[in-house]
């Protein structure tokens, strides 16, 4: 058994957003020396802890934590639709194994994934059924958030359940680092968006375009210094990812939601995958962190960060 972890922002924008031809050079290299590290450790099963942006959870019900036991990708931006290879008896047997851990964690036989899950896939494998895959959907979206404790326990209680395969597993959090893009607020948000955000499931191919469009409209206008969403906070994403690769993740228990928010934007709840995968690398034992790239790019409204690492 080993376990070995990427963790990565992803951003709807990677296709349609440039920003200048050396930040993108950047950008390429550190996804290939991700794909060099999954490559050469060459995983038997991964472990991806996403997020979701209302397109496959809504607050129709909105759980902090599921574990998919099948699962597809809804297709947005451009990438990929279908199902992914799940294991559905090794997904069923993690989820009990969080909840004997005192985790409540729901589960889903139908789980809809998007950008957020799909993407790093594609980034690192090509596809998002090459490798059987378990996604686990940690809210970072949608008031009200369970605490950072919480997020690191969930992962602890995973890694402690991969411990003990005859696996090399690969864990995946993405998401973040400190962004604020354009999703709707409930409290903010008007009649026509609350019932997105209530069930916005399988829009029309117009109402998906017209949704995608502003987000990259809003994309060009950050990077223009036009737009009034919240700023990126590099300071705030560096200090995370040297607590991160610390091995001591008990400084993120006292991260509070708000707090969070108001320091590095709304989306920045996202950063609850890398907490997770983390927490998951390390129940397995000490480990290193191989590969780390951070730059904040507004062209994709991301505090953008890569990580690798490995048990020792």
């Amino acid at each position: 058994m080993s376990l070995a972890l990427v963790t990565m922002s992803h951003s709807p924008l990677l296709e349609f957003n440039d920003p200048p031809a050396e930040v993108k050079a950047e950008v390429d290299a550190a996804f290939e020396q991700a794909r060099s590290f999954v490559r050469d450790y060459d995983p038997t099963l991964v472990v991806a802890f996403a997020p979701d942006h209302y397109n496959g959870f809504f607050y129709d019900l909105m759980p902090p934590f599921c574990i998919g036991y099948e699962a597809l990708g809804v297709g947005d931006y451009g990438t990929a639709e279908g199902p992914l290879d799940v294991p559905t008896e090794l997904s069923e047997r993690l989820a009990q194994h969080v909840i004997d851990h005192d985790v409540d964690v729901a589960i889903s036989r139908r789980m809809e994934l998007d950008h957020g899950a799909v993407q790093p896939l594609e980034i690192l494998f090509g596809g998002i059924a090459t490798v059987p895959t378990i996604p686990v959907f940690v809210n970072g979206v949608a008031k009200p958030f369970t605490s950072m404790r919480r997020v690191r326990l969930l992962g602890e209680a995973v890694g402690s359940f991969l411990a003990t395969l005859d696996e090399r597993v690969l864990v995946i959090g993405s998401g973040g680092l400190s962004h604020d893009p354009p999703v709707p607020q409930w409290a903010t948000a008007d009649e026509q968006a609350r019932k997105l955000l209530l069930d916005g499931r399988h829009p029309t191919a117009a109402a998906r375009d017209a949704r995608q469009q502003r987000v990259i409209d809003a994309g060009k206008a950050f990077a223009a210094g036009t737009s009034p969403i919240r700023d990126l906070n590099p300071e705030w994403d560096r200090a995370l990812m040297e607590t991160l690769a610390s091995g001591d993740l008990g400084p993120v228990d006292a991260m509070v939601p708000a707090e969070m928010a108001e320091a590095a934007g709304n989306s920045a709840h996202e950063v609850r995958t890398w907490v997770a995968a983390f927490g998951a690398l390390g129940a397995a034992g000490p480990y290193e962190v191989g590969t780390r790239y951070y730059r904040p790019i507004r062209e994709y409204i991301a505090g953008f960060g890569v990580m690798t690492a490995k048990t020792l």
